[in-house]
């Protein structure tokens, strides 16, 4: 017996189920395309109506007003430009880590903006800069990679450094981006009205925008203005995430941000690139049977952290003089995260040391990157 010709399924096939064709030749049917009927223990597939109403699914769709939007934007500028600033202005609460240091961010943070007729994500990108290490190479492909897939670019620039070789660089990158491109003058508070007029014409003439924006996140002045800005580039879209969520970051990398936030508050300049931070363990003892509780009393959630840096000397930096220093992350840490969470934390810091990670493929994957 020779085994039968191969025959692609039709649309019709296709569509009446996973298995319809399988279970169409098993069977030793012989129709034409389209003629096959789907089978099921034998029997054919019942129509939609002759189902009891118990057993139908009602699929509610959420109503939108005419004309909504809802799209992506992505916010890019050289470290320390003001951008994870912005996301939390116009989020409304932090979604994002703040630092004076720069290259705080690490990773795209996505951040949501809710309005009545409208719904906007932002995109809180890594800066771009030159990359010393593979660490470095690795935030930007990500930065660019994220280009490609929102609706609208937000070029920042910082109000209070003069437009330099990093601005001028990122604008040649933008230039070749098949996005609406808005320039964002960040820090508008720091400078007088004068050099701010300046800045804004340095900044137009960096590249054709589709708009120039100047804003102050700390203040809330202007965020109102650049977020319909925004919008008026997105599509016509229904909401893209569930009313009232403003991140989708998951629980454990908001921990690790928070505590990683703490830690670079007060450290020598080198240590920030030098340091991640990775959660080990989050244990509800209401709810563990395990018994691999870390420490501590009582119902609180028990949360093992660890700070990781290159050297040994960089961790006795963190753990400071008697644990000084670690005793602080924790305490600064732990309120952000109880608010976070909702409930008391028995937070537990350890700090460790992984040579050179910035640089070792295999470490960089074990943290994340």
């Amino acid at each position: 017996m020779t085994d039968a010709p191969f025959r692609f399924p039709s649309d019709d096939e296709l569509m009446a189920g996973p298995n319809a064709f399988d279970e169409a030749e098993q069977a030793g049917e012989s129709e034409e395309p389209g003629q096959a009927e789907p089978v099921r223990d034998g029997q054919a597939e019942p129509d939609d109506d002759a189902l009891p109403a118990s057993a139908r699914v009602a699929v509610t769709v959420p109503e939108v007003p005419e004309g909504y939007r809802a799209g992506f934007a992505c916010l890019v500028g050289r470290p320390n430009a003001g951008k994870s600033t912005l996301t939390n202005a116009m989020v409304g609460q932090k979604v994002a880590i703040t630092s004076g240091r720069p290259q705080t961010t690490r990773h795209n943070v996505r951040g949501v903006v809710h309005r009545d007729d409208a719904q906007l994500v932002l995109v809180d990108t890594p800066g771009l800069h030159r990359p010393r290490t593979l660490l470095g190479k690795r935030l930007n492909d990500l930065v660019r990679e994220t280009l490609s897939d929102v609706d609208v670019i937000v070029f920042c620039v910082p109000a209070d450094e003069k437009v330099g070789p990093g601005d001028r660089f990122i604008a040649r990158d933008l230039a070749d981006a098949r996005r609406p491109v808005v320039a964002v003058v960040t820090k508008a508070d720091t400078v007088s009205r004068e050099a701010l007029a300046a800045q804004l014409l340095a900044v137009n003439d960096l590249g054709d925008w589709a708009d120039v924006v100047p804003v102050s996140a700390r203040r809330g002045e202007q965020v109102d203005v650049l977020e319909d800005v925004l919008i008026g580039h997105l599509p016509p879209s229904p909401p893209l995430y569930p009313t009232g969520e403003v991140t989708d970051e998951p629980q454990a990398v908001m921990i690790a941000e928070l505590v990683r936030e703490a830690a670079l508050e007060g450290v020598r300049d080198e240590l920030p690139h030098s340091l991640a931070v990775v959660v080990d363990e989050i244990v509800d003892p209401r709810t563990d049977r395990t018994g691999s509780r870390v420490k501590g009393t009582g119902g609180r959630l028990q949360v093992r952290v660890s700070l990781v840096v290159e050297r040994d000397s960089q961790k006795a930096i963190m753990i400071g003089k008697g644990g000084s220093r670690l005793k602080e992350i924790g305490v600064v840490s732990r309120k952000g995260i109880q608010k976070l969470l909702g409930r008391p934390v028995y937070l537990d810091l350890h700090v460790r040391t992984s040579k050179d990670w910035q640089s070792d493929p295999k470490a960089l994957a074990r943290l994340g990157f």
